[in-house]
């Protein structure tokens, strides 16, 4: 797989892909390996809370039951705060959850909570996006997702590491490892107890 990384620069990487998904047609490999770089929309979540919703503060409870409901709350604020940008990405079919950036979502949030505007929604029908919704819709990330890989920076030369200097391979090296897979049909015999 070769990738141009925003840089300019360009990665190739051979993968190999183990995998229950057998059937090649329905899924492909370089989808399954697309898929795969995804996998750090879990680290987004934690950057989301520890970063945006923590705003750089740490938790300040001193006792367990305290933290219990600290990390519940930051929970909560998470999850309604995902669930106006599902319901705005709701409101247009085609649109990808993550160009709806989550720190206009908190920004808005906190907006409406200060000056208390819109808490009570006009006689009538209610909409699905509210003001939270409406201005992360105005202010969609671009379209392009995002590449999870990037160039690696060039190492310091003036390293605190520099005794260790020379004691390390300086060329690429071959190693083969090999596996060997045994499958019991019948599960492992359990071991007698001493």
């Amino acid at each position: 797989m070769t990738r141009t990384l925003a840089d300019g620069s360009t990665t190739c990487e051979q993968w190999r892909l183990v995998t229950s998904l057998t059937d090649h047609h329905r899924y492909p490999a370089s989808e399954l390996v697309e898929l795969y770089h995804e996998r750090w929309q879990a680290e987004t979540t934690y950057f989301s809370i520890k970063a945006t919703l923590l705003d750089g503060r740490v938790l300040r409870s001193r006792s367990l039951d305290g933290l219990d409901q600290e990390v519940y709350a930051l929970l909560t604020v998470y999850q309604a705060l995902i669930h106006a940008a599902a319901d705005a990405a709701h409101d247009r079919p085609a649109l990808d959850l993550d160009r709806i950036s989550f720190t206009v979502l908190l920004t808005t949030a906190r907006e409406q909570a200060v000056l208390a505007q819109g808490i009570v929604p006009a006689p009538g029908p209610t909409a699905l996006v509210g003001t939270i919704g409406r201005v992360a819709l105005n202010a969609l990330q671009p379209a392009r997702r995002r590449l999870r890989a990037k160039a690696r920076p060039r190492k310091n030369p003036g390293s605190k590491y520099s005794p260790n200097t020379g004691q390390h391979p300086q060329h690429a090296q071959t190693y083969t490892i090999s596996t060997k897979i045994t499958y019991f049909e019948k599960g492992l015999a359990t071991r007698p107890r001493r």
